[in-house]
């Protein structure tokens, strides 16, 4: 793995707004969050699940979280959609079987209603009682692409 430098830090703005406190936090939350991050990391990588559990823990939303890391040049690791590792995730026409039709459907309307998020596809997920990974896969298979991170990675 690599670490998040000036040149990742550049496209990212590119592309996502990301303000150095987006939840505008106290600055003693803001303390507690970066000491929190500091103490989670593993091998210098923050895991998807921990950033969110973080966020649950200390009461503020998940995108703080994400903020702070950049500010941190930490990167994420083992997001719970399996982004960051192109081997984990199917890719259009190699997959080993097509996605159910209620997660073709449920994808489809998302992606119709623009709302194709990171937020709508675990909502997704727990409404079919099936993984986000799972959905994640479905719609990376159908050429659908996610947005919106809940930690503002993507």
């Amino acid at each position: 793995m690599r670490d998040f430098n000036d040149k990742d830090r550049t496209k990212k703005s590119s592309r996502i707004q990301l303000g150095k406190n987006p939840a505008n936090l106290p600055p003693e939350t803001l303390e507690r969050l970066e000491s929190a991050v500091k103490t989670a990391l593993k091998d210098g990588y923050l895991p998807c699940a921990v950033g969110w559990k973080i966020a649950k823990e200390i009461a503020i939303p998940r995108i703080a979280v994400g903020a702070v890391m950049d500010k941190l040049g930490v990167r994420i690791t083992d997001c719970q959609l399996g982004f960051f590792k192109v081997e984990s995730i199917a890719h259009v026409g190699t997959a080993s079987r097509e996605p159910s039709p209620e997660i073709t459907t449920g994808l489809r309307e998302l992606d119709a209603a623009n709302n194709l998020t990171c937020l709508a596809t675990f909502e997704l997920a727990r409404r079919l009682k099936t993984t986000p990974m799972r959905v994640s896969e479905a719609a990376n298979i159908l050429g659908l692409r996610i947005r919106a991170c809940q930690l503002g990675c993507f």
